[in-house]
């Protein structure tokens, strides 16, 4: 099959730190290409990839200070994807909705996972003028905002089985990964380390859209001695890090779409203590793999009890459920569907 894979710009394929769309569009194209797929990448300059690499700038836009305005680039990206258009027997976006009003213009089967929030009060309107085109959710929870979208599957994230190593012994301090902001929630990681007195490493990056946060409720925290703060790490520093915690806490208060730090985590064998939110019950399997909480005190409480779940279960788990072969395959399943509906609609 012939694919083209559309990513943001934002980050490189792979992200050279911080970047979860566009390293799951790397994992989703070498397992494509590992398959025996033609594929086509359309990302970054800078990005590395088995795949053929259309690049619309030489750089990713985040570590760059060329780019004022993000929309540009992605809109001439766009163009260079439709200027081949038929040569693809399906186009999958990972680009939100910019492409929407191109994409629906084109004969050519197009397919857009949806990555992020979907309760934004905008969207409603804007997804209502596109609610036929085919989308695919990252987790079933994700749909709610828009259960009326023209839903194809939901397909989970994954890494490739290899990327992590399994750490079978549990490690003595806590973990936080991902980003310094409010819907993440590092506040309660830091109260749920200092009640249960085990320390806490928080590798996270800070945004400019969180840098007030930052400085005014999280810095003051960071003096805790319960508290060890790193910074942003990359994949390599990840493997490490989150194989010897003793497990990840993931105290969320948001509607997460998917979250892939928790499947990172469990790929090591390190369970993981989460907040009730979002895609949380979907990923984890509580009293197996980790620990659904509601409270502080809960979340104290599952951690006390984390010696009764098994790490070689974590692993197991996400080798069934969240290796990066498992979402191609499942990814195949939505291209070949609507490649032929697109057929049986020439046919007629």
């Amino acid at each position: 099959m012939r694919i083209a894979q559309v990513a943001p710009l934002y980050e490189s394929v792979p992200p050279k730190l911080y970047g979860g769309t566009e390293r799951v569009v790397y994992y989703l194209t070498e397992e494509l290409v590992k398959l025996g797929h033609e594929v086509v990448l359309f990302a970054s300059g800078d990005s590395k990839t088995s795949a053929n690499l259309i690049a619309p700038i030489p750089e990713a836009i985040r570590l760059s200070n060329k780019y004022k305005d993000p929309i540009v680039p992605h809109l001439y990206m766009f163009e260079e994807v439709y200027k081949r258009a038929e040569v693809f027997d399906i186009i999958h976006f990972h680009t939100e909705y910019l492409h929407l009003p191109i994409a629906v213009r084109s004969n050519t089967p197009f397919v857009t996972t949806l990555h992020g929030r979907l309760d934004l009060y905008e969207y409603q309107p804007f997804f209502r003028k596109f609610k036929d085109c085919p989308f695919v959710s990252i987790s079933n929870s994700q749909r709610k905002p828009l259960p009326w979208l023209n839903w194809q599957a939901t397909v989970y994230h994954g890494l490739p089985e290899n990327l992590y190593k399994f750490s079978p012994e549990p490690g003595k301090y806590l973990a936080f990964l991902g980003r310094i902001s409010p819907e993440k929630r590092p506040d309660r990681a830091i109260k749920i380390a200092e009640k249960f007195g085990m320390e806490l490493k928080i590798a996270a990056k800070v945004d400019k859209v969180d840098e007030e946060y930052f400085k005014e409720v999280i810095k003051p925290l960071l003096k805790s001695k319960w508290v060890e703060f790193i910074g942003e790490i990359n994949d390599k520093e990840k493997e490490e890090f989150l194989g010897k915690a003793y497990a990840l806490l993931f105290p969320i208060d948001w509607p997460e779409p998917f979250g892939l730090v928790m499947i990172e985590a469990l790929a090591c064998g390190t369970p993981v203590v989460a907040w009730n939110c979002g895609s949380v019950p979907e990923i984890i399997e509580h009293g197996k793999t980790g620990f659904i909480v509601n409270s502080i005190e809960e979340a104290v409480t599952a951690l006390d009890n984390i010696k009764n779940i098994s790490r070689f279960e974590c692993r197991k788990c996400f080798e069934n459920r969240f290796t990066s072969r498992v979402m191609a395959e499942n990814y195949l399943k939505v291209y070949t569907n609507l490649v032929g509906i697109q057929q049986l609609r020439k046919a007629v």
